[in-house]
């Protein structure tokens, strides 16, 4: 079994793809998180104040709840989770998915896929959940990832390569 682990929230398949190439890269397993209830097109609307994403990215401190499939990481040493930034920030499910993972004496790295933001408040937002689980994690920093380039050097940064 590999020693790291990639999950990725991915709502276009962009953050998929970029997932899907650090994974091969570092020889990592992949797990997608699903929302407990999936998000439809007009959900993902960022144009609509009303649209379910611009709802939940504006409750601040709030969760939303993944399905409950997730792998055991007993055996793995890091844990990426790589999602779309919405609103500066990772998608809400993104603290519940931390919430759930047993991250004690592992490192943890967040990576993005964003048309616009940096990392910062994503970086920010991992730190916090982490900090309100009590988590023992070494959190790495983490990046916007858009093309080959920004993850080899990314990679290459924290020495995961």
């Amino acid at each position: 079994m590999s020693k790291s682990i990639v999950f990725y929230f991915s709502a276009t398949n962009t953050t998929k793809q970029r997932a899907e190439k650090i994974a091969s890269k570092l020889g990592a397993d992949l797990f997608a998180i699903q929302a407990e209830k999936p998000y439809s097109a007009a959900d993902l609307d960022w144009h609509d104040p009303n649209s379910r994403t611009s709802i939940e990215q504006h409750q601040h401190a709030s969760r939303v709840a993944i399905k409950d499939d997730l792998p055991a990481i007993n055996d793995y040493d890091t844990v990426l989770i790589g999602f779309p930034i919405w609103w500066g920030i990772p998608p809400r499910l993104i603290a519940d998915l931390i919430d759930r993972l047993p991250l004690n004496g592992k490192q943890l790295a967040g990576f993005a896929t964003s048309g616009s933001s940096g990392f910062e408040r994503a970086q920010s937002y991992l730190e916090r959940t982490v900090k309100e689980n009590n988590a023992d994690v070494q959190v790495l920093p983490g990046a916007v990832l858009n093309s080959d380039a920004q993850m080899d050097a990314w990679l290459k940064q924290l020495n995961l390569n």
